[in-house]
């Protein structure tokens, strides 16, 4: 088993700035499982599929082959073999991963290759349930959270900086639903490990957050 980090924690925590920078700083494969889940909308696309066609989905996503790797420093989704990166960007695909993602077959197929590919590798890997359902075998479980008003001032910067009409509050009111949400959820829902770390990154930068989970290796 290669040496697993994984990170957990409410929307807007940071998580993946953060363990993009601690594998960028540790030479290990940050898993992006967003991107896996696009590369699996993308298949069932190219299958002719419907995002309501529950039972075709259920039936497809077994032949789907999602890998992850690094050429000449940046990451690769691999579809059956094939880089899909310029590829799975694009707002249908999004449309079917939302559709898709919530399917207990597609989730199931996805979690399988992402343990593969964490038991041959050494990486980093955020979300909402790694270290309780992904990989609860990981080295270093981190549950990394913020004050909801501090997360939403960093997504207020965020939207300002692409000149989006935002309001904090509205923001702030999100984020709390959000969390709500996942943390309420069926399948997996959001929570802390039992052997996880909590760190708060209210009022840390991204390379002390990042130093923080380092130093726990």
């Amino acid at each position: 088993m290669g040496m697993n980090i994984a990170i957990d924690g409410p929307a807007g925590a940071g998580k993946s700035t953060i363990a993009k920078r601690i594998a960028k700083k540790l030479g290990y494969i940050y898993v992006d499982t967003g991107a896996m889940y696009r590369a699996m909308a993308l298949f069932l696309l190219r299958e002719k599929i419907k995002p309501s066609e529950t039972e075709k989905i259920d039936v497809k996503c077994q032949e789907a082959d999602i890998s992850i790797g690094y050429e000449n420093g940046e990451q690769i989704v691999y579809l059956n073999g094939e880089n899909v990166n310029g590829l799975i960007r694009t707002e249908e695909v999004g449309n079917m991963a939302s559709a898709s993602s919530p399917n207990p077959n597609v989730r199931r197929k996805l979690v399988e290759l992402q343990q593969k590919l964490a038991s041959d590798q050494d990486v980093v890997m955020d979300g909402r349930d790694i270290g309780t359902c992904v990989l609860p075998k990981a080295q270093v479980k981190v549950y990394l959270t913020a004050d909801s008003r501090v997360r939403a001032e960093r997504r207020y910067r965020e939207l300002e900086e692409r000149g989006v009409d935002c309001n904090l509050g509205e923001i702030e009111k999100d984020i709390i639903e959000r969390d709500h949400q996942d943390m309420t959820r069926e399948i997996s829902p959001l929570r802390q490990a039992e052997d996880a770390v909590l760190i708060d990154s209210s009022h840390m930068t991204i390379e002390e957050a990042a130093e923080a989970v380092i130093s726990l290796l």
